[in-house]
């Protein structure tokens, strides 16, 4: 698998009456080896953990990034649930399907931090390990709303989103809304690679419909299934297992503040660490330290 591209390898798993896509790691079939999954959030899709997978595949793991429900190449679910325990319940049967023990660890940045917040809290002998960056565990980031104006001017999309007007404008000139974003969210990041490889994840009317109805049942009158209830208690539960937060230092989407009030609401498992010169797409923008972090952390 190479480096500086996607990964070549690949398999699709039907859990939960949906198929998931997941790029796999070359060492996917070997159950010897422990599994660490990797969620991505939105605008983004799971060739944004292109850099990381080598690294943790070196460092003796087996790794799945899956496309999350409602972004292609997986399928639009037919239920329409995209709060955060059916997504939970997704990683949670692909930690099944692929063999899973307690050895594995998840990753999670933007979305998939609190998708993987709220597995590893309902179900927390499957994981050894946690890592999240970019939304902070626990109840910081709602609590901002109310606590602090320029994150609410920051989160403006996440209301935006709520009008069906959204449905119109994100997609046109060739998603150009969520280039704004990537722009907004890392300042002075080039991110034509990333968004070259995200952007066929997004392009089809349903798939982007599916994409903003997560934020649709988080804040707005998007589907919520009252049989999720159990799971969707843990959202906003700081996980027991030894957890690592990462945080851009110039994050345009989060502001880094969040982050900083987040420390005063965790348990002493949890591991705060503001990275200079980031942006919302850390990982991507200084792999070099950000993913040796989360490998070490890890292993």
């Amino acid at each position: 698998m190479s480096s500086d591209g996607p990964a070549q390898s690949s398999v699709v798993v039907s859990v939960n009456d949906v198929e998931l896509a997941c790029l796999t790691s070359p060492s996917i079939d070997d159950e010897s080896l422990p599994l660490a999954f990797c969620l991505h959030g939105f605008p983004d899709s799971a060739h944004t953990w292109r850099l990381l997978m080598p690294r943790l595949e070196e460092a003796g793991f087996r790794v799945v990034a899956p496309f999350l429900r409602g972004y292609a190449p997986s399928s639009v679910p037919a239920d329409g649930r995209y709060q955060i325990g059916a997504p939970a319940l997704d990683v949670i049967g692909l930690h099944d399907y692929f063999g899973g023990d307690g050895n594995a660890v998840i990753i999670g940045h933007d979305w998939g931090a609190p998708i993987t917040y709220t597995a590893a809290s309902f179900e927390p002998d499957r994981w050894a390990k946690v890592v999240g960056m970019a939304v902070p565990p626990g109840a910081a980031f709602a609590a901002s709303f109310l606590t602090s104006t320029d994150q609410l001017k920051k989160s403006w999309y996440m209301f935006f989103f709520q009008s069906g007007l959204a449905d119109l404008v994100v997609p046109s000139n060739d998603l150009a809304f969520i280039d704004m974003l990537w722009n907004d969210w890392s300042p002075g990041y080039d991110a034509a690679a990333d968004l070259a490889l995200l952007k066929p994840s997004l392009r089809d009317p349903a798939n982007l419909t599916a994409a903003l109805g997560y934020y649709r049942a988080a804040l707005g009158d998007g589907y919520v299934d009252p049989a999720l209830g159990d799971i969707q208690s843990k959202a906003q539960d700081v996980p027991p297992q030894p957890l690592l937060y990462l945080h851009g230092m110039n994050d345009g989407g989060i502001g880094s503040e969040v982050a900083e009030s987040a420390r005063s609401m965790v348990t002493d498992n949890v591991t705060i660490e503001i990275i200079d010169g980031t942006g919302h797409f850390l990982h991507l923008e200084a792999p070099d330290v950000v993913n040796q972090r989360i490998v070490e952390f890890v292993s």
